[in-house]
């Protein structure tokens, strides 16, 4: 799958000619375009309930807790659990790969990245492990207190880590997500800088599970398509189970944010929070019941540390001053990320018979041309 290919004949972003932004993308137009970075996932679609799974992203390919990452989490609302959050912000590393899943499976998912790391054979003598686990609620269409996500599901995600392309919309941790009303999922994109600016790179995946008023380049798709969390028919369908008007605005967004520049802690915090602010470009709400999390790390090879490296040694590290432009390509990827996983994810139906539809592609097609967001092939030379 390249940077325009199909999922099940459902175009990418750039397909379609939405390329937010002024910065060129990396081959894949995926997390995996920085370097090192590994992508592995299990889907799970069982009988007429079960439509969850699990996304695993690694840092880097080697033994994470003996060569940890500079790490740092942003936090945009915190109805949320992203466990292993308070010790990346406390030592500013990254120790474990950072797994995905649904909001009831982030025990299970915990134990089996505590259990990889201290199978390693070079961990024989390690008796603290932080894994870092975030979660979106699927239950709307995944029977999510049954607990169909094993411990052997997460170690077939971390083992099938892989680089290249990535697989998006209701895959993995996205295969029970909503967004914006519309199925929602898994989405990916990155950007590589001009020479003028450090040629670093930058990738971001989201599992997008929340809701607002969907805006693509300005237009206003949730309202012209007339779904959104707050128009008079949704509030009357809440009412009618039993919920409160405009309680689809609530849901959750991870974000994952790599890069290669080399960057510490206290900056990749900045980077995360511009991850985070993207969400606004594509109208999320940032409700009261949406956990937006954000997690930002950096593979250079530089600034990894062992577990109780005390030696003083000099590190490469980018100044604050030149970070404006990664600030740049954080908004811009993470945007077209989650407009990957709209477009990419495909109509589900589940817990209860319930459907949640794709995102139509024709009438989006024909709203993004009015309004001038991509181009009407009548205006082509």
């Amino acid at each position: 799958m390249m940077a325009d290919s199909t999922q099940e004949g459902r175009p990418r972003a750039r397909a379609l000619g939405i390329e937010p932004g002024v910065f060129p993308t990396g081959p894949h137009n995926a997390i995996t375009d920085v370097a090192g970075v590994l992508v592995g996932q299990v889907t799970l679609v069982e009988g007429a309930d079960v439509r969850t799974g699990v996304t695993a992203v690694l840092p880097h390919g080697g033994n994470l807790f003996a060569e940890k990452v500079p790490g740092a989490v942003f936090v945009g609302n915190a109805f949320g659990k992203l466990a292993g959050s308070t010790q990346v912000e406390e030592l500013g590393t990254i120790e474990t790969p950072i797994v995905l899943t649904n909001t009831l499976s982030v025990g299970t998912a915990v134990e089996a990245v505590v259990r990889e790391t201290i199978r390693h054979p070079d961990n024989a003598s390690v008796r603290s492990v932080n894994a870092l686990v975030g979660e979106t609620n699927d239950g709307g269409l995944n029977d999510i207190r049954a607990g169909h996500v094993t411990a052997d599901h997460v170690r077939r995600a971390l083992r099938a880590a892989t680089d290249g392309p990535v697989r998006e919309g209701s895959v993995g941790a996205g295969t029970g997500c909503e967004c914006f009303g519309w199925k929602g999922g898994i989405g990916t994109s990155s950007r590589v800088l001009p020479d003028r600016f450090g040629g670093w790179r930058l990738g971001v995946l989201v599992q997008a599970n929340f809701g607002g008023v969907l805006t693509i380049g300005g237009a206003p798709v949730g309202r012209r398509l007339g779904r959104h969390a707050f128009q008079e028919a949704e509030a009357e369908a809440q009412a009618e189970q039993g919920g409160h008007a405009g309680s689809s605005a609530d849901g959750s967004c991870m974000i994952l944010v790599a890069t290669d520049a080399p960057l510490d802690a206290r900056d990749l915090k900045r980077l995360a929070a511009r991850a985070v602010f993207g969400l606004a470009r594509t109208g999320s709400s940032y409700s009261h019941g949406s956990g937006d999390y954000a997690i930002a790390f950096s593979t250079a090879e530089a600034l990894r540390v062992g577990p109780g490296d005390g030696e003083v040694r000099a590190r490469p590290v980018l100044p604050s001053e030149a970070a404006s432009p990664l600030f740049q390509a954080a908004l811009e990827a993470t945007e077209e990320a989650v407009y990957n996983a709209l477009l990419q994810a495909t109509t589900i139906t589940g817990r209860d018979g319930r459907t949640v539809e794709a995102i139509p592609i024709e009438p989006l097609r024909g709203l993004l041309r009015e309004h001038g967001v991509i181009a009407d092939p009548l205006d082509s030379p």
